[in-house]
């Protein structure tokens, strides 16, 4: 736990810049692909996606959290999801066409990784020792958001990613005291249910085994459970 702590403050003490800058040019590209989405906005942003993934894989994890047993598998994770996006870039897959039956969960996990800090300052840590925007969780919350609410038609591959993420950072509250991460958990169950809902059960056959009403009933269930796991980790936390 001290040396998880340790590389974060190491991380935002040489680039809390570069952080500010990254988060500056996320909040304009957001604005422009919400109120003027022409493809060149689009093109930023999955540019933008594209940089801030490697930036997580390479700055984050492969230098700044060198001194963790796992840091490897954590680059080479966020690494692939690089890949994802360029792949989704050349082939056009996601196109960012605006999608409003989600307009305020999306909302939500967009405007998220802005109370990480937030959350960090309340239970009284001070910089450099502290959650920023631009860290692995916040930046799956921010792409969860961006997909929900462009969601017409998205890359499934990178969805299930971003879910796996969520339960990574659901097991980190309890192992590394990070209650920030409750924040990825909480909203990602809900978007969870959502994308596999409006991607997955709505295009199944009616002949489909087991029937597509078991299937919703199995995808509910797991969101539940999820849900159950992250109160009980949040009872024991505070309690």
């Amino acid at each position: 736990m001290t040396t998880f702590w340790k590389t974060i403050a190491a991380y935002n003490t040489a680039t809390w810049i570069y952080q500010l800058i990254i988060i500056a040019i996320g909040l304009l590209l957001t604005f422009l692909l919400i109120r003027n989405p022409q493809r060149w906005v689009k093109t930023g942003m999955k540019l933008y996606l594209i940089s801030v993934y490697t930036w997580i894989a390479v700055i984050y994890y492969h230098i700044y959290s060198a001194e963790r047993n796992y840091h490897n598998v954590m680059s080479l994770f966020w690494g692939v999801m690089t890949l994802a996006w360029i792949w989704d870039m050349t082939t056009g897959y996601t196109p960012f066409e605006r999608n409003r039956k989600c307009n305020i969960l999306a909302y939500v996990l967009i405007t998220t990784p802005l109370l990480y800090p937030i959350f960090s300052l309340m239970r009284g840590l001070n910089f450099p020792e502290m959650t920023s925007p631009v860290m692995p969780c916040s930046i799956v919350t921010f792409t969860m958001g961006l997909l929900l609410l462009f969601s017409r038609k998205v890359n499934l591959f990178i969805v299930l990613l971003l879910c796996h993420w969520s339960l990574i950072g659901l097991s980190k509250t309890y192992f590394f005291n990070i209650p920030e991460d409750f924040i990825l958990a909480s909203t990602s169950v809900p978007a969870l249910y959502l994308f596999f809902k409006e991607y997955f059960l709505s295009s199944l056959p009616k002949g489909t085994k087991p029937e597509v009403q078991y299937i919703k009933l199995l995808l509910k269930g797991v969101c539940a459970g999820i849900g159950v796991l992250l109160v009980t980790n949040l009872l024991n936390y505070f309690l």
